[in-house]
């Protein structure tokens, strides 16, 4: 039976409870609600208008309400006395088909008829900067190749520590931190867990860095690219596949090549087979394609891809294979949704098991030095228009992810490229004013 959220603020003395759900374009929304009531608001939800977020909806909807999932409770270390809660959203009864959350546990449950049990971990990149957004924080942050720079680390000590601290009360068992490639970069790390876990996970991490930066005066942001001569924020998962008790990694095979078995290859094989309309999901802004296909950054090297390769331990492709047993994605950005980020990977990979995919042959090149020389190779969406369009032709991603979330998503997100398309940028004023 599920937890009782009204014994559990009295045992922890929690006052209020955040009930969040993410829409579609990955916004965490919320209602503040007081302990006193979380008894029916576990068996009935919070009402919201679903129309007033980023979901496929209209004013003359029904009330859309957030059901908590009391599994997924954490209390914020930074403000105990407040319990954080993911829900489902519903509608007449009903899941809303195109909630993100929603569309994650159909793909677990589809894995789970299999046997299999996805397990994940991802590397959430992010910049620490000043108020307004507009440079770095740390002004005595300028090398040109900053990554791993202990001083600029410890000069953020204060907040990465309060950061990493949470993640410890929290169990979320951390286990490094580090300045990254460009200045004002950061990425933590924690243990990888179950799909749902991390993505539930990885949007209260994203909340809670915002927060806690605040508090000590900065901004932090996920955004994939705030500085064009700087390396871009990804957001890198690392993937196996387990059985159903979560004991046994199928993935892992060391008769494999590379460790790694029939399955995977065949989960990869899904993966390459839909990488451009993903980029949809894992790269969902306009700004994203300015990571994905960015020139030589200050530091030396970009560290994301612009085709669709596969390697070994080498950085330089779309997908790498550290080690036996998984393999990392480093396709997707710091603005990817954590729900659909962990759908897409899961729908694509099913997909490739189920049809049993070839990714091909692994390239032991470096696709930063010699990718060009290459005629065969895909490459990735040069913008997100591309992306959209792409992703709206996938029949594989339809059917996997469902007609009403790929109709809902390809909608909002072209809604989106059209005001973009819609406004007027300095560069247009600079180059073509006097054309």
């Amino acid at each position: 039976m599920a937890a009782d959220l009204a014994k559990i603020a009295k045992q922890r003395k929690v006052q209020y409870f955040l009930i969040s759900y993410v829409d579609l374009f990955g916004a965490l929304r919320a209602k503040l609600v007081p302990a006193r009531a979380i008894g029916e608001m576990q068996k009935a939800g919070a009402g919201f208008a679903g129309f007033a977020t980023w979901l496929d909806m209209t004013p003359a909807d029904s009330d859309m309400f957030a059901v908590p999932d009391p599994d997924s409770l954490m209390v914020l270390p930074w403000k105990p006395e407040v319990g954080w809660l993911a829900a489902d959203i519903v509608m007449d009864g009903k899941p809303v088909a195109h909630g993100p959350r929603h569309v994650l546990k159909q793909q677990i449950a589809k894995a789970a008829k299999l046997g299999h049990r996805m397990k994940t971990g991802v590397e959430c990149e992010f910049f620490l900067t000043t108020p307004d957004g507009r440079a770095v924080g740390d002004e005595k942050d300028t090398q040109s190749k900053p990554c791993y720079d202990q001083s600029a680390l410890m000069r953020r000590y204060d907040v990465i520590t309060e950061i990493c601290d949470a993640m410890i009360e929290l169990g979320w068992e951390p286990y490094q931190n580090d300045h990254e490639d460009a200045n004002g970069q950061f990425e933590m790390n924690w243990a990888y867990t179950d799909a749902l876990v991390t993505a539930d996970r990885h949007v209260f991490f994203k909340y809670m860095v915002k927060s806690i930066a605040e508090k000590h005066g900065l901004r932090a942001t996920f955004m994939p690219k705030p500085f064009l001569n700087l390396t871009g924020s990804g957001c890198h998962a690392h993937v196996s596949v387990w059985d159903k008790t979560g004991k046994k990694n199928l993935f892992h095979d060391p008769r494999g090549e590379l460790g790694l078995s029939k399955l995977a290859y065949n989960f990869l094989g899904g993966i390459m087979h839909s990488a451009e309309s993903l980029c949809a999901l894992f790269n969902p802004t306009v700004n994203s394609y300015k990571r994905i296909n960015a020139p030589v950054t200050l530091s030396g090297a970009t560290w994301s891809p612009n085709a669709v390769t596969y390697g070994g331990n080498n950085r330089t492709h779309m997908v790498r294979i550290p080690e036996a047993g998984r393999f990392e994605l480093r396709l997707m950005d710091g603005a990817a949704n954590p729900y659909l980020l962990q759908a897409g990977v899961l729908a694509a990979g099913l997909d490739g098991v189920a049809n049993r995919r070839d990714p091909g042959k692994r390239l032991d090149i470096n696709m930063y030095k010699d990718g060009h020389t290459l005629k065969n190779v895909r490459r990735l969406p040069l913008n997100m228009l591309d992306a959209i369009r792409t992703f709206e032709g996938s029949k594989t991603l339809r059917a996997a992810l469902g007609a009403e979330f790929a109709d809902s998503y390809a909608k909002l997100k072209m809604d989106e490229w059209r005001r973009y398309a819609g406004s007027l940028s300095q560069w247009e004023l600079d180059n073509t004013l006097d054309c």
